[in-house]
């Protein structure tokens, strides 16, 4: 197994964290209105628990707004009740036969809460990264001493290894950049 295969068999492991990362940044709360926040809300319906995204339609009629069209009137009670036991923090409005959800700007305060989530799920999948390189190096360190790559190959194993970290490190970075933008709009 050369180096390249070693270093190759991280990349879906980093690529997932990148993806996590996305998923759960999604998932925040920032000034503009997302149905990443709500579709996975699970909903108390008939003795069963069910995401949100099953029992409506989850659209974006403006910026700051979220509405829920239920599949039948009778979603809507429950719908309403998980999400004021959400920690979206943000009051539904029943409306007829849909429900809307009103984006408020956010306070200093949460945004500055929002700041330090941001930070430790960014090192959270930092660390994660780090995790793999060591794996990778590691693995490349004892197909050295085993003779089965040479010490050139190690040593060039060990910098494309570094590149590639580094190209995952750049993107955690680009997706938490982003969502700070947002924070402070």
């Amino acid at each position: 197994m050369s180096y390249q295969e070693i270093i190759d068999k991280i990349k879906p492991e980093l690529e997932k964290v990148v993806d996590f990362l996305n998923r759960e940044l999604d998932k925040l709360r920032t000034s503009g209105a997302s149905v990443s926040l709500i579709e996975d809300i699970s909903v108390d319906c008939f003795g069963q628990k069910m995401p949100l995204k099953q029992l409506a339609a989850i659209s974006l009629p403006e910026p700051r707004q979220i509405l829920i069209q239920p599949w039948d009137d009778s979603y809507i009670e429950s719908i309403q009740k998980a999400l004021e036991k959400s920690n979206v923090g943000i009051s539904p409005i029943v409306d007829k036969n849909s429900i809307r959800l009103s984006m408020p700007p956010l306070s200093e305060e949460y945004r500055q809460n929002l700041s330090k989530v941001l930070a430790e799920k960014k090192e959270n999948a930092r660390k994660t990264i780090r995790h793999w390189r060591e794996e990778a190096w590691r693995e490349i360190q004892e197909k050295f001493k085993a003779g089965d790559i040479s010490e050139d190959n190690k040593y060039k194993g060990k910098d494309k290894l570094q590149e590639l970290i580094d190209e995952y490190n750049e993107k955690v970075e680009e997706k938490v950049e982003k969502k700070k933008k947002e924070i402070e709009l």
